[in-house]
């Protein structure tokens, strides 16, 4: 007798669905242990639960080995397909997405390490407190690098509607 097919749907029972996400992301880093060693490949694995609990997997021995790899990739790969100077363009915004994200892995794993294992009714008010704080700092270098992003983008769409309405203009022109 087969198994049947599993209708993929959000799991309404709060317990139940706790239950499925363990056995599920424990199986998940298993096969990602498989893959990395049948094939001698580099995996990383973030899981992020419900609750904001860390979880995460490296065959790299660490998480910012695959990341530099990922980064040289694509800096490879652009030069590659555009030429070097949009190379290194896209270099200097990616290797900024990078560090913004590796400073929020640390903060995480940070926070994930000093409460990771205590059961925060163990806590004292004065950890709370200072957990409270790093998540509000962590939160505000988050929005911060959002809005910045995000007004780089605007600036670069600025440009780029300039120069296609000039190059508009000039091609208008030649007609």
């Amino acid at each position: 007798m087969g198994r049947k097919k599993v209708e993929l749907k959000r799991i309404e029972k709060k317990i139940c669905r706790q239950i499925t996400f363990s056995k599920r992301r424990n199986r998940l880093i298993e096969k990602a242990r498989d893959l990395s060693v049948l094939c001698d490949v580099q995996v990383a694995l973030l899981v992020f639960s419900s609750s904001g609990k860390l979880y995460e997997f490296s065959s790299a021995g660490s998480l910012a080995k695959i990341l530099k790899r990922h980064r040289s990739y694509f800096e490879e790969k652009t030069a590659l397909s555009n030429g070097a100077n949009d190379a290194e363009l896209y270099h200097g915004k990616y290797e900024k997405k990078i560090k913004s994200y590796a400073e929020l892995l640390q903060t995480v794993q940070s926070i994930h390490r000093q409460v990771g294992n205590s059961n925060f009714e163990e806590l004292t008010l004065s950890d709370l407190e200072q957990t409270e704080m790093q998540l509000d700092a962590a939160l505000r270098r988050t929005r911060a690098r959002k809005t910045q992003l995000m007004l780089e983008t605007i600036n670069a769409l600025h440009d780029k509607e300039k120069t296609l309405r000039e190059e508009n203009q000039r091609l208008q022109t030649q007609v």
